[in-house]
């Protein structure tokens, strides 16, 4: 039996990124990944049972360092423009810092694959967010409301600059690079649009 190595491990979860995130699910293959890594196909059956194993384990390992980094120094009983500024920080510093996660988070989401993978970090995401939320409104910070629209004030803005600075450009096609006088302008009207 062939043992595993750590070191090509890691390079296989590198380069299935990197692939899935440029050429989605479509042009992504075992085959096509093997090649990248200059290792046999046999050697990908090691570690994983087949494409859709090596998919849901990868994508599972890298929720959980996305989730462990966007709620560092959180805490859902902090007042909400405090609680929520973290939030911002730590996703645009996660984001930014791995553009290609952020593209490959997105190939997820509009895959198959979203329902076996998200259910299993939601629980904890959803559980800290509304806690967080229900905190706020009770303290009279901020008016309830449902959970989408909380999310589409809340963060939508923040997604919206940094895949225009992950891609250089703005919608229009205009040079684009994220500041951070831009993301904290963006942040205060946020919060003005949230709070009561």
């Amino acid at each position: 039996m062939r043992t595993r190595s750590t070191d090509k491990e890691q390079l296989v979860k590198q380069k299935a990124v990197e692939l899935l995130a440029k050429d989605g699910f479509e042009g992504f293959s075992m085959n096509k990944l093997a090649r990248c890594c200059s290792i046999s196909v046999a050697t990908l059956y090691i570690y994983y049972k087949d494409k859709d194993d090596l998919i849901i384990k990868i994508a599972g390992e890298k929720a959980k360092d996305m989730t462990d980094a966007i709620f560092r120094d959180f805490n859902p009983e902090a007042p909400f423009g405090e609680g929520l500024r973290i939030q911002w920080k730590n996703r645009y510093r996660y984001m930014t810092q791995n553009p290609l996660l952020s593209l490959f988070f997105d190939q997820l989401r509009s895959s198959s694959y979203q329902h076996k993978l998200f259910k299993s970090f939601m629980d904890e995401f959803a559980s800290r967010m509304g806690s967080f939320c229900r905190n706020a409104v009770q303290r009279g910070e901020i008016k309830e409301m449902p959970p989408a629209v909380f999310w589409s004030v809340a963060f939508a803005p923040l997604y919206t600059l940094i895949r225009f600075h992950n891609e250089g450009q703005t919608i229009g096609g205009k040079p684009f690079k994220a500041t951070d006088t831009l993301l904290w302008q963006t942040f205060d009207l946020v919060i003005k649009a949230l709070k009561i």
